[in-house]
């Protein structure tokens, strides 16, 4: 009976039902609104974020021609606010320079911008996003870091693995003291040595041993230890900086590009067929019926859901982060330490307090907090990922008050975070002591955003502290450290990168005191 009464009445009087109808409605969706929280917020009008000026068709690439953009980017944050949005091209990117935008979009809106934008060479070189560093946030990820924090960077995996960090150091200073009784006038080259052995590290971790060569079919030679550090970290390196100029013209993509497309693809090819014949190493081993602690053995006898393409991905990413992140930042606190004598002493007067005459230990850095306060200062001037590879909103969402429709590409300039002057005091400064202040709790490992922060912050924090932490403290212990001459200006970087242009020269002067 409602319902014939309800036609009836639009019948005969259509327009005022309507009208009646209309204005329930939009009384009833407006008390819906209020009543669920935040709804009115995040629907309602925000700013679009505010765009840098450009030139018709590049944008602001010309902006960008100094081939450091993360410095780019902190200038432009100095005159168009911490958020901004800039024209690569036909693309646009919106770009966050302060630690609470960061944070805001790696922890608050991470639901919303969670997706990685790889370029063309990034693509082919993570085998379309087959690495935890650089996968999308989905089950594939969870997988894998997972299996990378349960055997090889976890507290527990850390715990195993310990062995080979503290042959590490000791080899490295055995090298550091060869050579100064035998050129005791002459500066050593810290990057050959420290890198070297970083390298060592990171196949004992991945495959069990240090791999002194190997024969790989496909290429017909026999590669040294040093080949493999060029294939596999180096060589890796250069390719991942490459720049294709049609990632910048999206709907140019149909033109051919064959230089950076071949020699990526190779690249990609010599990593694939050098990783294959590691790999077939290690079967041979396992099929003797020797076991390993390593990431392999793990891999191959709990990892059934991973394919064997799969498991190449995490063991070389494993390869190439112990190789390369540590070393960055290890190699800039020693030029900054061998540079100021003042702030040297005081770290040495500190171990000294703590430690006597004992090498310092992994247990004691909670005890050290200027060597702490060392390491969190170096990863804030020379974060060893300036910018967090690009990522897009894939659902309408806001960042800094501003409208971030779906879509929107995002880059996360960890550099400019850490150089904002309304968070740093003298942030172009290296001054440790700043993470000597109360305000810092000493254990916390994200002070600064060098391993980022949220559901992907950096699964190896833990053991790029334990290397780096140890290294500094015992290469202090033992000697005193005094630039090479022209060093204290050769602070160049490479490329995209932090890494030094130059790898650095230091002098060592051997201390009177005995380590045990």
């Amino acid at each position: 009976m409602a319902s014939l009464s309800l036609l009836h009445l639009l019948q005969t009087h259509s327009s005022a039902a309507l009208l009646v109808v209309a204005a329930s409605s939009l009384l009833f969706l407006f008390l819906l609104l209020r009543l669920i929280p935040g709804f009115t917020r995040r629907h309602a009008e925000l700013p679009k974020v505010p765009a840098v000026p450009g030139l018709p068709i590049v944008g602001n690439l010309l902006q960008l021609k100094e081939k450091k953009p993360y410095k780019t980017f902190a200038r432009m944050a100095q005159k168009h606010g911490p958020i901004y949005s800039i024209r690569t091209g036909s693309s646009s990117i919106i770009v966050l320079n302060s630690t609470n935008l960061a944070k805001e979009a790696m922890v608050t809106r991470f639901s919303s911008i969670s997706t990685r934008k790889l370029s063309k060479a990034l693509t082919i070189l993570t085998s379309d996003k087959r690495m935890v560093a650089t996968s999308d946030y989905n089950e594939f990820h969870k997988t894998v870091k997972k299996h990378i924090l349960g055997n090889v960077l976890g507290a527990a995996a850390q715990k195993r693995h310990r062995l080979n960090r503290e042959n590490l150091v000791e080899n490295i200073l055995s090298q550091f003291s060869e050579h100064v009784k035998t050129f005791s006038d002459l500066a050593v080259n810290f990057r050959n040595i420290f890198a070297s052995e970083l390298f060592i590290l990171a196949l004992k971790q991945a495959l069990g041993s240090n791999i002194e060569s190997v024969y790989v079919e496909e290429l017909r030679v026999t590669l040294s230890r040093e080949d493999l550090y060029k294939v596999l970290v180096l060589d890796m390196m250069e390719g991942a900086i490459e720049v294709d100029w049609r990632d910048f013209f999206p709907y140019l993509r149909w033109i051919p590009n064959r230089s950076v497309e071949k020699k990526i693809q190779n690249l990609s090819f010599r990593r694939e067929v050098v990783m294959k014949a590691l790999m077939n190493e290690q079967k041979k081993r396992m099929d003797s019926g020797k076991v390993l602690n390593c990431f392999f053995d793990y891999l191959v006898s709990e990892a059934k859901e991973l394919s064997e393409h799969e498991i190449s991905m995490l063991l070389w990413e494993t390869i190439i982060e112990t190789s390369d992140t540590t070393l960055v930042t290890t190699e800039w606190a020693m030029y900054e330490l061998a540079k100021d004598k003042t702030r040297q002493a005081r770290l040495y007067a500190e171990l000294q307090n703590v430690c006597g005459e004992e090498k310092v230990t992994e247990e004691q850095l909670s005890k050290l907090p200027y060597l702490g306060a060392v390491f969190h200062e170096t990863l804030r001037k020379y974060s060893p990922a300036p910018i967090v590879p690009i990522r897009y909103a894939h659902e309408d969402t806001e960042l800094g008050g501003y409208h971030i429709p779906a879509g929107s590409q995002i880059a996360i300039n960890i550099y400019g975070c850490n150089m904002d002057s309304n968070k740093w005091e003298n942030p172009h400064e290296w001054m440790p002591e700043r993470f000597v202040d109360e305000k810092y709790d000493p254990l916390d490992l994200y002070k600064t955003m060098a391993f980022g922060a949220g559901k992907r912050v950096c699964a190896g924090s833990l053991q790029a502290m334990l290397i780096s932490c140890t290294a500094i403290g015992r290469f202090v212990q033992q000697f005193e450290w005094e630039l090479g001459q022209g060093e204290e200006e050769n602070v160049d970087t490479l490329g995209l990168t932090t890494h030094r242009l130059h790898p650095l020269l230091v002098k060592l002067r051997p201390r009177n005191q005995y380590i045990k």
